[in-house]
């Protein structure tokens, strides 16, 4: 019976990141100029699902929320690009907070390292991808993408002590 709670219980985390996930991507649009694309708070909650609810869950709940919004925005061309994208950073933000830096114990210089790969990825992720579609044209977002990442990394270490004090969340940061 334990077991089937816990699965619903993250199943039901699952679906409320991928809602706060949309819902901040939404919220606050800030445009690039030159890129067609935005900066949000959206990418804190791409990093925080990738660490506390894993892998799996954290990437599903990372790139269902963020193609989403996407959707939702107008924004269709990008709609599996930001699904791939996004739910690789989580999935790398898990095993960089869980494994790679198991032996810091402050979570805050834990955020900030985490939130440095994440904005890495965003910037080399959608790079990566556009080049497909407006070939060398692609590198010019690369500074409005590594901004839009600067802001998860804020925003995410802002929040991991406050999720910390959640109950549900204790032992996972």
């Amino acid at each position: 019976m334990e077991k089937t709670a816990s699965k619903t219980k993250l199943m039901v985390l699952t679906a409320l990141f991928a809602a706060m996930t949309c819902v901040a991507t939404l919220s606050l649009h800030i445009p690039t100029p030159g890129t067609g694309g935005y900066i949000h708070p959206g990418d804190a909650l791409v990093v925080l699902s990738g660490i506390l609810l894993g892998p799996i869950y954290g990437g599903l709940a990372a790139g269902l929320g963020s193609c989403l919004s996407d959707l939702l925005s107008g924004y269709m061309i990008y709609v599996p690009i930001t699904f791939i994208v996004k739910a690789v950073i989580a999935i790398v933000c898990y095993f960089v907070y869980h494994k790679l830096l198991a032996k810091v114990s402050s979570v805050i210089v834990k955020g900030i390292i985490t939130g440095c790969f994440s904005t890495f990825l965003v910037a080399a992720g959608y790079c990566f991808f556009e080049y497909f579609i407006y070939g060398a044209g692609a590198f010019a977002s690369i500074p409005a993408n590594l901004i839009q990442g600067v802001s998860g990394l804020v925003i995410s270490t802002l929040l991991l002590p406050l999720f910390k004090q959640i109950p549900d969340f204790k032992g996972i940061i």
